[in-house]
């Protein structure tokens, strides 16, 4: 099968396994999603969409949790061991699956936003606290319909390693769509909205279960196999 494949090596590629995309083992806990907004506002439109999303996955089978970005320093303003920079990565690591949602500003998502999503590293030691988890993007707008925000998600999505489901949400002229006491009217932007929950749900956990093997990718099974021989070198020479 590899023989005309002289640069692979052989002991890092792995056939992908039907069985355990199939029939992996299944998680008995609720779905765990994490939901981000991206405006400081008293009357802040995209924590009113969360607010509704969050809703919406509670009864759909899930249990959610809502950071608060108020006192989030800029990145690389602070530490590591800010404690708001802390709650959020805690939060990160507990979650199997996101939402964010940004207001649409200047023609694309808001810098808090985008501050939350840089103080969420790649990795973290040994951990990669995104990798292989669901998302979900959303963007409100105070104009007409546009998806520049959710387009941007998209691709800070794929960055961070995640599965970013197809369907999203673009709330247009949102200042209309909510009422006196932030909770979203009826109209088919709100349907998008049941819609992406209800997916995002499916998703998650169709995927949750074999996320580590679903990101198992040869180029870092070659690289740690390498790093394992080196070390055995070094440990014999000692």
């Amino acid at each position: 099968m590899l023989d005309d494949l002289p640069n692979i090596d052989p002991d890092a590629f792995l056939l992908p396994d039907a069985t355990v995309l199939q029939h992996g083992p299944l998680l008995g806990h609720r779905p765990r999603i994490l939901l981000l907004y991206g405006s400081l506002r008293e009357r802040s439109f995209s924590r009113f969409a969360i607010g509704e999303a969050a809703r919406l996955l509670n009864a759909f089978g899930a249990v959610t949790r809502i950071f608060n970005p108020t006192g989030l320093p800029l990145p690389d303003d602070a530490p590591a061991t800010h404690p708001k920079v802390e709650e959020l990565r805690e939060l990160c690591a507990w979650s199997e699956s996101q939402v964010w949602c940004s207001p649409e500003r200047h023609g694309a998502m808001t810098g808090i936003m985008k501050a939350q999503i840089d103080w969420i590293p790649l990795s973290i030691g040994a951990v990669r606290p995104t990798q292989g988890k669901t998302l979900a993007v959303m963007q409100v707008s105070g104009g007409s319909q546009s998806f520049n925000a959710v387009n941007q998600l998209r691709v800070l999505g794929r960055w961070m390693r995640m599965v970013t489901i197809p369907n999203q949400s673009s709330v247009a002229k949102a200042y209309e769509q909510f009422d006196d006491n932030g909770r979203m009217k009826p109209s088919p932007y709100y349907d998008r909205i049941v819609d992406v929950a209800e997916e995002l749900v499916k998703f998650t956990l169709l995927t949750r279960d074999i996320s580590a093997h679903l990101t198992d990718r040869y180029s870092e099974r070659k690289e740690a196999a390498i790093d394992l021989a080196n070390r055995l070198k070094l440990e014999q020479a000692l």
